[in-house]
């Protein structure tokens, strides 16, 4: 006899899936999208970027490696939830210090193992990342009515400012440098010349880490700090951040920021969310996206060289490439879908890209991304 589902994801339009359910206990209402990533669930549900979003991942086998606090990119989960194919397994590796069901009732997230996820895949591809209730009962007892009456009724993500909510509350310094076999995540170099401040509209750790590494001198600032505040610590350069949420609501504070910053010409680069900012700074505007991009086999092409790389990518919005002003010139562009991937004005050291170069999938395609911005500082300097 087939044990009783313990877990539930209900759609807006009425499907319902039912599976066995890990971590913790609850009930909670989200955005629905899948990854395509084969590794970094750990990284994928701490990323900022996914507030109010349930993550579906079509790798089958999730929480093999375990969980290890060093591979965070937040002091804890952001991601609402997760789907996956496979009740997650006992770890095998050895840097293993939890297992992920143990780690997520901690950190309160729910999980849902046993679901076809080829199938919901296929129809968020199809249909668009639908509005969704996941559940967790230990008893099993679920008012599905109930469940699709609340996707029914969320009002989604646009319109949704989410970054003020994973924004630090104050400023603080940044020193920790890149990963090293067998010391883990050290001190950062002692020759970082450049003072940047990095505006955190959910920022990834490993991100700051990456502008370390190439030498700076990184002080992060609440994303709803204005331009005297940036100005303060007297900056050789501007970095923003990735994040979460519609980019037009973070926007409305955001953007005069930025624009007031594009006046002192001093450089600055985007990521993600970073990089609608900045375009949205610009005069171009910014679209939802039917399922959006998420995972670490996306290809992208450089316009200026030709070249193509392996991104990471998790955003459900995007640029919107015919609306980009004279002066801004379009970098780079998904081969998935054509859309917007990167942008750079013609006259000033100011760029951004929708990809995480950080996240070294390629493994190590994008991180020029981070040199360009050291050396446009460097410029600037002479």
């Amino acid at each position: 006899m087939a044990a009783k589902p313990t877990a539930c994801l209900a759609l807006a339009d009425g499907t319902v899936f039912y599976g066995m359910g890990f971590g913790a206990p609850g009930e909670v209402v989200a955005e629905l999208v899948f990854n395509t990533a084969m590794t970094g669930y750990q990284e994928i549900m701490t990323d900022p970027s996914y507030a109010s979003q349930i993550v579906t991942f079509t790798f089958p086998h999730i929480g093999n490696t375990g969980v290890t606090e060093e591979d965070d990119e937040a002091p804890d989960p952001v991601a609402s939830g997760i789907v996956v194919r496979w009740d997650p397994t006992e770890p095998s590796n050895w840097r293993s210090t939890s297992e992920l069901t143990d780690w997520m009732a901690r950190r309160g997230r729910i999980g849902i193992g046993g679901v076809d996820t080829r199938r919901l895949t296929r129809a968020i591809r199809q249909q668009g990342a639908p509005h969704v209730v996941l559940a967790h009962d230990p008893d099993g007892n679920f008012n599905i009515e109930a469940m699709i009456a609340r996707a029914r009724d969320w009002p989604g993500l646009v319109g949704l400012d989410l970054a003020r909510g994973v924004s630090c509350a104050q400023s603080y310094r940044w020193d920790q440098g890149a990963w090293e076999w067998g010391t883990g995540f050290g001190t950062a170099p002692g020759d970082r010349p450049f003072k940047v401040v990095a505006l955190d509209y959910g920022a990834k750790r490993n991100i700051l880490r990456s502008l370390v590494a190439f030498g700076a001198d990184v002080t992060v600032l609440p994303a709803t700090a204005t331009a005297a505040e940036v100005m303060a610590h007297e900056p050789e350069g501007v970095f923003l951040s990735n994040g979460p949420g519609d980019p037009a609501a973070t926007g409305a504070y955001a953007v005069p920021m930025i624009q007031d910053l594009l006046g002192r010409d001093m450089p600055i680069f985007g990521i993600c969310l970073g990089h609608q900012m900045l375009a949205l700074a610009l005069g171009a505007k910014t679209v939802k996206m039917s399922h959006g991009h998420h995972g670490a086999n996306h290809p992208v092409r450089d316009v200026e060289t030709g070249k193509v790389e392996i991104t990471s990518m998790n955003h459900g919005f995007a640029v919107d490439s015919q609306s980009l002003p004279v002066g801004v010139i379009e970098t780079h562009v998904s081969l998935f879908d054509g859309s917007n991937c990167g942008i750079r004005m013609q006259d000033k050291p100011v760029f951004s890209v929708q990809h995480h170069p950080e996240a070294s999938p390629g493994p190590q395609d994008s991180l020029y991304l981070f040199k360009r911005f050291t050396d446009s500082m460097r410029a600037r300097r002479a």
